[in-house]
């Protein structure tokens, strides 16, 4: 994390913090948001030897993405939000994750959000972590646990 930390300073990124080992940043910067993802995207890919995908949002607009969690939480189940920048793929995963009935009650739909909540330890073997798991939507989404998301904020 001291590396990305790095690699962001560099991009000329300014009050730069990390959270855990997920690959969240907060950040400022004075660039327009379309403008600092081709920045950083660029930038990471090079520094990291990957190619690497962004997903930028606002303090305000993560404020009211975590305020709009629809589902009641408790300790037994995850809560999730899954940030989909394409709007097609977003469609998309809503059409086929509401044809999976047994997950229709713990997924619920915002904009270009979904929110999901799912049992502790079964975040990996449901049908709709395996929708989300197709390799065409690796470039335009992300999951973030609520959590970190509120710590983040």
């Amino acid at each position: 994390m001291t590396d990305l930390k790095s690699a962001f300073e560099d991009m000329e990124c300014r009050e730069v913090r990390t959270y855990l080992q997920t690959g969240n940043v907060v950040f400022e910067s004075d660039k327009n948001i379309k403008d600092l993802k081709t920045t950083l995207e660029k930038g990471l890919s090079e520094t990291f030897k990957y190619e690497a995908y962004v997903l930028l949002y606002a303090f305000s607009e993560l404020e009211g993405i975590i305020a709009k969690y629809p589902m009641r939480r408790d300790e037994l189940n995850h809560a999730y939000v899954l940030f989909v920048e394409n709007i097609t793929a977003f469609e998309e995963i809503k059409t086929n994750a509401q044809n999976l009935t047994d997950e229709a009650n713990n997924i619920a739909y915002g904009d270009q959000v979904i929110y999901w909540k799912t049992p502790v330890g079964q975040t990996l073997d449901t049908p709709f972590s395996k929708l989300l798991a197709k390799p065409k939507y690796k470039s335009c989404t992300t999951m973030r646990n609520l959590n970190t998301l509120e710590k983040m904020a």
